[in-house]
């Protein structure tokens, strides 16, 4: 075991991308996730890596675009507005099949909204995030320590299938500090980057990054081969956890981030009073993990809710998953408010019908 480090969530991002060999940073600071940036533009210059403020969250993405397309680790980092303006940047590297990472730790909305925690950017998130057919891997990291974790795995994860990864959290886990370990990592075999524009290097020509189309046959056969690439990312790296899913159980919660952490005290409060719940976690946004449900549908009584901070995005997918076999019920606090464990617990309660 490495030495435990204390660290605010927004620096250990900066870390984790630092170990993971990110060589380029471009961004612009947005509450609250300003930190990531912060620690980057002291870290980065040591090292003779890049790190660029750019004059606003576009230039940021379009320069995260030139980065990735000759091949390097780039990374950008923004809050719900923020990413909201890269949009556009981020299809056009979904479309050219560029690597890259971008966090989003989320804040309240719509609009300029507020500077509190939320979890209401999912839909722009896992239904494309932009204009397009395409898809991006989303992680939702539930700890300080996940997100060490799950930022360097994004960066693996964006080499191996040539993909934008998001890792999104919300802003209770970018301000809030706890001990992290910053683990020896295997390094993975990833393919090798034949098609970075860096350069002829014995080629015969130049490799050519691109997204644009302009004969509807190509770009049908491009979206075709997108959508089987998205296919391999729904196999290969759905991730979740179960937690007390064991054997049967009253009702099931649905909850990532955060929320999940709350969660996971009403189980062991609902158990005092004879209530048994079990805890689905979602890791993986994007794809959404449908075999958790396949797991639990024969063992949860009153089927599931899904905790969000958020007026009621990821319980679509959680209908989707149950494909109406149980009730689907949500709960959910909205503008920066955080669930409470006694409120989310007396929702359970009116569904159960209280202690047995």
């Amino acid at each position: 075991m490495g030495e435990k480090v204390l660290m605010k969530g927004n620096e250990a991002i900066g870390e984790a991308a630092i170990r993971a060999n990110c060589q380029g940073f471009f961004g612009y600071p947005i509450t609250p996730q300003t930190e990531i940036g912060a620690y980057l533009s002291r870290k980065m210059i040591k090292i003779n890596r890049v790190f660029l403020q750019a004059e606003s969250e576009i230039a940021a993405i379009n320069m995260v675009y030139g980065a990735a397309g000759t091949g390097v680790r780039t990374m950008t980092s923004s809050s719900s507005p923020g990413i909201s303006l890269k949009a556009e940047g981020i299809s056009y590297i979904a479309g050219a099949e560029l690597p890259c990472v971008i966090v989003n730790i989320v804040r309240g909305g719509p609009g300029l909204g507020s500077i509190q925690p939320a979890q209401s950017d999912y839909f722009q998130a896992t239904k494309g995030g932009s204009h397009g057919d395409f898809n991006m891997p989303v992680y939702a990291p539930a700890s300080v320590q996940e997100m060490v974790d799950l930022v360097q795995d994004a960066f693996d994860t964006a080499d191996m299938y040539r993909t934008p990864v998001m890792v999104m959290g919300d802003g209770m886990l970018g301000q809030m500090m706890e001990p992290v370990e910053f683990k020896e990592r295997q390094p993975k075999s990833l393919p090798e980057k034949t098609w970075a524009a860096d350069g002829l290097k014995g080629r015969k020509k130049h490799n050519v990054i691109n997204s644009l189309y302009l004969k509807s046959e190509d770009l049908e056969r491009h979206n075709l081969k997108l959508q089987a690439k998205f296919a391999e990312i729904k196999k290969n790296e759905t991730r979740y956890e179960l937690y007390r899913c064991d054997g049967e159980v009253d009702l099931i919660m649905v909850a990532y981030g955060t929320t999940s952490r709350i969660c996971k005290n009403v189980v062991k409060m609902a158990e005092k009073e004879g209530i048994k719940l079990g805890l689905i976690r979602p890791i993986t946004l994007w794809p959404f993990p449908i075999e958790a449900f396949e797991k639990t549908i024969k063992t949860t009584k009153h089927g599931y809710i899904s905790v969000e901070m958020s007026c009621g995005q990821m319980v679509e997918d959680v209908r989707l998953s149950v494909e109406g076999r149980k009730p689907v019920h949500f709960y959910g606090r909205t503008g920066g408010m955080v669930p409470h464990p006694e409120d989310i617990l007396g929702k359970v309660r009116e569904i159960v019908g209280g202690a047995k």
